[in-house]
């Protein structure tokens, strides 16, 4: 029974198209204005229960778009369920190992939310702090951010996470083997 169902979950799953999810229709404004019509296996595996509110762990490979996996349904999230911006903190917390990767998750909420009235903040070390705390002094909807210089803007008091509502650890097997775990430790709880 469990193979039958697998069967005919994976037959379902290669004929996708992204409105099969029943997305808001500005994400999938951005969606065509890109030229996203299928998903990729990731995406069609991981966007329907992350709709339905579930955790979720997920491995694919670079380039497979793991980022929409998780982008798409937590904007889609923000959509439907609308709340004013509360200062120095954020709804959707995204960590990242490396300030490059940050930087293209990102573009990427940006790129999918560009019909949305949503903020978007990066933050990372290697700049200059005063700059990222103006960034999301006045709060944001999205922050990626490196562990390291999370934890800094914390300690400064210029953000906290009493407002997240989604919470991703991209590449989380990565930020393990970099020694991320003590910050990671400490961010989660």
């Amino acid at each position: 029974m469990l193979l039958r169902l697998c069967g005919a979950y994976i037959a379902s799953v290669i004929e996708m198209k992204f409105e099969d999810f029943g997305l808001a229709d500005p994400i999938m404004k951005a969606l065509a204005a890109k030229r996203y019509e299928n998903p990729t296996p990731i995406q069609q595996q991981s966007i329907r229960p992350l709709l339905e509110g579930h955790d979720l762990c997920g491995i694919a490979q670079t380039g497979t778009g793991k980022t929409a996996a998780f982008a798409l349904p937590s904007l889609d999230y923000l959509v439907r369920n609308p709340k004013a911006r509360l200062p120095v903190t954020c709804r959707i917390l995204v960590l990242s190992p490396t300030r490059e990767l940050a930087a293209q998750i990102g573009d990427s909420f940006r790129d999918y939310g560009r019909f949305l009235n949503i903020r978007v903040a990066t933050v990372f070390g290697g700049v200059p702090i005063h700059r990222q705390i103006k960034q999301v002094q006045s709060g944001v909807d999205v922050l990626v951010a490196t562990p390291g210089r999370l934890l800094d803007l914390i300690d400064q008091r210029a953000f906290h996470l009493n407002g997240v509502e989604i919470f991703v650890l991209d590449e989380a097997d990565q930020m393990m083997d970099m020694g991320f775990i003590a910050p990671l430790k400490r961010i989660v709880k």
